[in-house]
Order: structure tokens, then C-alpha cells, then sequence
């Protein structure tokens, strides 16, 4: 009898065993797959620059040691649109309402120098009367907008007040990623963080193709509905800066104004007579080519463009 109740605890016994044996690849395939999760980001040293990269695939700012920025001086026709992004920077550096921005329009017209110009200047006076709350400036790539949400949660606990950029951004057919740009700007339980506004540039106003509009509008059900999903991306910044074609006279001031600040020995009819047959080769004026140009003739008079 004895012997019969030692056996049946014997039994009882590998069957745990045994069942304690099946758990273990279980266990110990978990705590791979922790291993293998990343950590949870850390917030960066924000006095260790006044830009930033993010990359979202190590969860990362990376400070920027020089920006490569024009200084405000050398922007050139665009004076409206440059008072009225500076005043918008201006309130949000100083904690008052702001709007997130959208700058569209021509090509090598300056709207992303516009951003970090207006970055520059604002921060300059700013960080005089309050260094510890200087503005800070991170640029996110258009590949990795869908990462958005992820750096707003890094930033909604810092201290610092943040410009989030992205340069040239618009999407093209079967692209949903803008959808995570629209939960921030505005719907998104969230929302965008007190301490935290968006500017971007375009060369589309709504961000997308026409042939893509067209699209929606002769495949849907309803193609008003369609297109209005789309469109209403763009509505989301309150701010719009419209930049377009420069007129020859601009283009000229836009050439002289670099040529005179970094102090390249030419005389003012062949400026003039050069950087017009050079806008004609390029088929545009801008203040893209403008650059081009002094560069150039920087290069053929051995000037250096060091500011």
C-alpha cells in the first residue's frame, strides 16, 4: 500500500517536473524577445545644441553642431512672408498662442531658409533674456513622418519649447503616412504638445499631386468625400506662406545682396549682365539660382564664401 502511494507521488512528481520542463523554452523565448525590444527612449541634452536630427529607428536626437542657414539679411523678396513667420515664431517662443505653419510654393524661393532663419533670429533675442528656455529646432525627414507621434512623446515632457521642420513634404498615391501628420496637427486624442509647433514646406499647397486628386475624385463613390481627406491635411496649418516666381528686379537684388556681403570684387553692369544670361541658361529667377551664380563667380574671382 505504501509502496502504491510512493509511486503514485513519484508520478505526480515528473509530471510536474515534467510540465515545469515544457515552460522553460516558453520563458526563456520571452525573455529573448525583451532583450531584443528597445529601450525606452531617453530625453536627449538639449543645452547641447539648438538643432536636432530625429531618427526614429534608434529613437534619437542628434544635435547638430552648425546649421547650415542664410542669414535673414539675404533673403530677398520675400519680406511679407518673412514678417509674418517671425511674429508667429515670436508669440510661440514666448509661450503665447501660435500657429503651426505651411510654407508652399516655387522652387528655390527660400522657404526652407525662411524656417531656419526665423529660427535663428527669434532664438538670438529669446535666449538673451532667457537662456535656459532657448528654441529649439528638429528636423524630421519625410520618410520618416509616420515616426511623429513617437517624437511628440519625447518632447511633451521637456521643458524647452521645439519648432518641428520638415523640408519638401508631399505625398504621392497609395501613401497613408500622412495620416499620422493629421492626428498630431489636430484630432488625434493628444493632440500636438503645448511645447511643440510644426512648419514644413511644399512645393504643392495640398501636399500632393494633381494627378492624384484627379484620381480620387473618378475612382470614389462620392468623390467630394475623397478628395476632402486629402485636402484637409493642408487646412491643418493655420499658417499658409505662399512663395512664388521672382521678378527680374528681385533676382538682381537677390545677387547684389550676396555679392555685397561677402565682398566679391565685380563691377555692377557685368553683375548685372552675368547674372541674367546665367538666370536665361537656367530658365528660372530664384533665389536658388541667385546662389548658384554667386557661387560661381566666387569661384572664377577666388573668393571664399565664409561669412
Amino acid at each position: 500500500m505504501a509502496q502504491s502511494k510512493s509511486g503514485t507521488k513519484s508520478k505526480s512528481g515528473r509530471k510536474a517536473q515534467s510540465s515545469g520542463a515544457a515552460r522553460d523554452p516558453i520563458d526563456r523565448i520571452a525573455d529573448a524577445i525583451e532583450r531584443q525590444a528597445p529601450p525606452p527612449a531617453a530625453m536627449p541634452d538639449f543645452a547641447a545644441a539648438d538643432a536636432f536630427v530625429w531618427y526614429p529607428q534608434f529613437a534619437r536626437l542628434a544635435p547638430v553642431a552648425h546649421v547650415n542657414r542664410v542669414e535673414m539679411s539675404l533673403l530677398k523678396g520675400i519680406d511679407r512672408m518673412r514678417d509674418t513667420l517671425v511674429e508667429n515664431t515670436e508669440r510661440f517662443a514666448r509661450g503665447l498662442p501660435a500657429n503651426n505653419a505651411l510654407l508652399w510654393g516655387a522652387r528655390g524661393m527660400g522657404k526652407s531658409s525662411l524656417v531656419k532663419a526665423a529660427h535663428a533670429a527669434v532664438n538670438a533675442s529669446h535666449a538673451r533674456n532667457n537662456p535656459r528656455s532657448a528654441l529649439k529646432l528638429i528636423e524630421i525627414h519625410r520618410e520618416d513622418i509616420e515616426s511623429l507621434p513617437e517624437l511628440m512623446a519625447l518632447l511633451r515632457g521637456a521643458t524647452h519649447r521645439f519648432i518641428v521642420f520638415c523640408d519638401d513634404l508631399s505625398f504621392e498615391a497609395e501613401d497613408t503616412s500622412y495620416k499620422s501628420l493629421k492626428a498630431v496637427l489636430e484630432g488625434g486624442i493628444e493632440g500636438r504638445p503645448d511645447n511643440v509647433i510644426l512648419y514644413a514646406t511644399s512645393n504643392r499647397r495640398h501636399m500632393m499631386s494633381r494627378d492624384m486628386i484627379d484620381n480620387e475624385r473618378s475612382t470614389a463613390i462620392n468623390p467630394g468625400e475623397a478628395v476632402e481627406e486629402k485636402v484637409s491635411l493642408s487646412d491643418r496649418f493655420g499658417l499658409w506662406l505662399g512663395f512664388h516666381r521672382c521678378s527680374q528686379d528681385e533676382y538682381l537684388a537677390m545677387v547684389e545682396a550676396y555679392v555685397a556681403h561677402y565682398r566679391i570684387p565685380i563691377k555692377r553692369e557685368a553683375l548685372r549682365n552675368e547674372a541674367l544670361e546665367w538666370a536665361t541658361t537656367r530658365g528660372a529667377r530664384s533665389g536658388r539660382v541667385a546662389w548658384q551664380y554667386v557661387q560661381d563667380i566666387a569661384g572664377k574671382l577666388g573668393v571664399r564664401l565664409k561669412d
